[in-house]
């Protein structure tokens, strides 16, 4: 299965990489390679994450304190946001289309 990323899930993820990068050396390369190993999870077990708001599904990035929040679409994964886990809840609510 594929993914996509909501334009404003994808600046999240380079906003943290890029902070991580700031902080120590390799640091913003482990980040990638922790929401790269959540992403090709979401993409080999879409159904596998846990429903966390309606049919958003949650699945947690190892190590660090992010999540991927994705719905299943026909075909691929749609990346909602790269959120980090004491960020204010629901501020990604409105990336979804009712």
């Amino acid at each position: 299965m594929t993914y996509d990323f909501h334009p404003e899930a994808l600046a999240e993820y380079d906003e943290a990489a890029a902070h991580y990068s700031a902080c120590q050396h390799g640091l913003g390369l482990r980040f990638i390679d922790a929401v790269a190993s959540a992403i090709q999870h979401a993409c080999d077990s879409p159904e596998r994450a846990r429903k966390f708001d309606g049919d958003i599904r949650r699945s947690l990035v190892h190590v660090f304190p992010y999540a991927l929040l994705y719905s299943v679409e026909d075909g691929f994964i749609y990346i909602i946001a790269v959120m980090h886990c004491a960020r204010e809840p629901g501020y990604w609510k409105n990336r979804i289309k009712t």
